[in-house]
Formats: structure tokens, C-alpha cells, sequence
């Protein structure tokens, strides 16, 4: 399965961003295989829309999962008829995008059926 892990930095072991529209980057791995890629979020900078840009990003590199720390309706509802599943990482720690690919593997991570928050309006974060 290919996993897209919402990180700061381009690299596994980059530290985990719990943002998911507004992440630097998001770290693609393959959970069969360990390979992994870094691509910076194209919707980092938008003045809005961060949730919907990220979410079709994500899809564009093939990700049928995404962990991150929180989702906002318009990401849930772009994510969500795609089929790509949503899962939390704790927010309250510091991880890497490594340690989060371990939490998911050993099943510790939770999937979300809905957006978690009610998401930002006109880039505010």
C-alpha cells in the first residue's frame, strides 16, 4: 500500500507535520516494500483551498492511505470519494514520519470516517 506521511522536512526521517493541507512536504512509502520518495505540497502557499490541492495531490502520486494529524471537510471530502483512506497520528509528540510508519504497520494508528475539525477559511491556519 502507498502511504503519503504529512512531514517538515523531505526525508523519512524528517519530523512529522500534523497539518495535512498546510505540510511542507508529505513522504510517500510504500508499507510492502519500504521505498520511499519526499515531494513538497504544491498547496503549501495557497491563499486557500490548502485541504482540496493537497487531497488531489496526494491522489495524482497514487496514495491510497494518508496519516496525518488533523483533516478539514474539504480534504475529507476530496480524500474520502477517492478511496484514500485517513489515519491520525498523535500530534502531541515529536515523531517522524519514520516513527509513524511504524505506529501504522503495527496497527496503532486510528482511521478517520470524518473530517476532524471544521477546517480554516481565506489561509488562515
Amino acid at each position: 500500500m502507498k502511504i503519503a506521511i504529512s512531514i517538515s522536512g523531505n526525508k523519512l526521517e524528517s519530523p512529522f507535520d500534523p497539518r495535512f493541507g498546510r505540510a511542507a512536504a508529505f513522504c510517500l512509502v510504500d508499507s510492502e516494500t519500504g521505498a520511499w520518495t519526499a515531494h513538497e505540497n504544491p498547496a503549501l502557499s495557497t491563499s486557500g483551498g490548502a485541504g482540496v490541492q493537497a487531497s488531489q495531490f496526494v491522489a495524482k502520486l497514487g496514495a491510497q492511505a494518508v496519516i496525518s494529524g488533523a483533516y478539514g471537510p474539504n480534504a475529507f471530502d476530496t480524500l474520502s470519494p477517492a478511496g484514500i483512506e485517513m489515519y491520525l497520528a498523535p500530534t502531541g509528540e515529536t515523531l517522524s514520519a519514520a516513527d509513524v510508519l511504524k505506529l501504522f504497520n503495527a496497527g496503532k494508528l486510528s482511521k478517520t470516517e470524518a473530517a476532524t475539525h471544521a477546517g480554516h477559511h481565506g489561509g488562515q491556519h
